[in-house]
């Protein structure tokens, strides 16, 4: 009777063993397949190869024969040209040529007009590259009579400028995305970048000037850093803030998005028109848009920042200098806006690419040359016609689980983490040695029995 107990417990005990190596190969193999590609940039996507294509294709023909490029939905790169010749090379390139009357050389003459005008706060302007036109957009803080010396000052350029009125004010979005405090109010953390030396979060310039003392509770209790260099406004709208303690630098690029999740960041680059993007903000969270324009110029009442992002993400008090990414790419911080997540709104971003320029920085666990979008080589062979992703299909990028509490929770969060191959190799090592251990028992016991039998018939 003991005999069959034992052997039902050796069969039990292999069976799960067996079992074990293959949970645990599976769990290694699952680990394999989602580990991210370190330094993934966007220009490794199909829509950045389509962009590229555009953009290559706008650089030989030159502002005067272009006027923008941007992907349609479908993820085609569309290349708007003022003429048939040029119409032919983007076709043949395998891009789509969009027929215009107005170069990009009279549309940069015409916001330069714009910009030399006395300014007004609570307007901006870009360029809208499928309309072929120049957008004026004017907020409710405009008075009737400023709106009608623009209006006439965009008479006089031509009609391919457009005036708007916009519902809301152009402000700035201070009161991502973690929260950070400081005596000017609340704004939202951005990316953690480097110098090489340091470590610094990379957030908006109007959150606080040089010197500013940031906290990470509203308390001030906790000591976060103090901003070390910005910009605002004027050509750019972007701060560093060096942390207090080098040990609370978390070492990599990890974007809050509520619910305990988060979006590994695993590179860095400039966005395409027509691109769908996403923002995370600690006041209202995660929302996604659609970018409408680039160099964009908005005067908020501090003063005018130029070359930012256009978007259809709304923000809201709090979410200024909270990241924008795309597919898990850096792209930009929140500058500011009009309406709120309730009505919708516009939003601009200011790029991330030449933030970290200007500050001689990089993301953290990137390569020190941040991936652009358009200074690459160009490529030789003609992208195919609908290639590319379409815009809206893209998404935030791989997530994550982050911000759990306690030991338990941790090592719960850390085991059954599909990208940690490490749980599969121990479940896998341990089932192993159970296996070799019941074969070795089984053995052992087999030569006892033999001997046993041995002496009986020889006896």
């Amino acid at each position: 009777m003991g005999h069959a107990r034992r052997g039902i417990v050796r069969r039990g005990t292999r069976i799960a063993a067996i079992g074990g190596l293959l949970l645990g190969g599976l769990m290694v193999t699952q680990a394999l397949a989602s580990e991210p590609s370190g330094g993934r940039a966007f220009g490794d996507s199909s829509a950045r190869a389509a962009y590229r294509t555009a953009a290559d294709l706008v650089s030989k023909l030159g502002t005067a024969r272009t006027a923008g490029s941007w992907i349609a939905d479908d993820g085609t790169p569309v290349v708007a040209v003022t003429d048939r010749a040029a119409a032919d090379r983007v076709t043949a390139a395998g891009a789509r040529p969009a027929m215009v009357h107005n170069s990009m050389d009279l549309l940069k003459s015409a916001t330069a007009d714009l910009s030399s005008a006395p300014r007004v706060a609570g307007t901006a302007w870009a360029l809208d590259y499928a309309a072929n036109e120049v957008v004026v957009r004017a907020d409710r803080t405009v008075s009737a009579s400023d709106w009608s010396r623009m209006t006439e000052l965009a008479r006089g350029i031509g009609a391919f400028v457009r005036m708007e009125r916009v519902q809301g004010t152009f402000t700035t979005r201070l009161d991502g995305a973690r929260p950070v405090f400081s005596t000017g109010g609340r704004c939202s953390a951005g990316f953690n970048v480097s110098d090489g030396r340091s470590e610094f979060v990379l957030t908006a310039g109007h959150c606080g000037p040089d010197g500013a003392l940031w906290f990470s509770d509203a308390e001030g209790r906790t000591p976060l850093g103090r901003t070390v260099a910005s910009e605002f406004p004027g050509a750019g709208d972007f701060s560093l803030i060096r942390y207090e303690n080098e040990r609370d630098a978390p070492g990599e690029n990890i974007v809050a998005i509520g619910d305990g999740r988060g979006v590994r960041i695993t590179g860095s680059a400039d966005p395409v028109v027509g691109e769908r993007v996403f923002r995370s903000g600690s006041t209202t969270g995660l929302h996604d848009g659609v970018v409408t324009a680039l160099n964009a110029t908005v005067n908020y009442p501090e003063g005018a920042v130029t070359g930012l992002i256009e978007t259809t993400v709304c923000a809201e008090a709090g979410d200024s200098g909270g990241p924008l990414f795309s597919e898990g790419v850096a792209l930009g911080v929140t500058s500011g806006g009009s309406g709120d997540c309730r009505s919708g709104g516009t939003t601009f971003f200011q790029p991330v690419t030449k933030a970290m320029s200007d500050l001689g920085v990089r993301l953290i666990g990137q390569p020190e040359t941040p991936e652009g979008s358009g200074d690459g080589p160009a490529s030789s062979a003609p992208a195919p016609q609908g290639a590319a992703m379409a815009p809206g299909s893209a998404a935030p990028g791989a997530i994550q689980e982050v911000g759990t509490t306690g030991t338990f929770d941790g090592l719960l969060s850390w085991f059954t983490d599909s990208r940690n191959m490490l749980p599969g190799l121990l479940i896998a090592a341990g089932s192993l040695v159970a296996l070799a251990a019941t074969l070795r028992i089984r053995s052992k016991q087999e030569r006892e029995a033999y001997r046993r039998t041995y002496s009986a018939t020889w006896s």
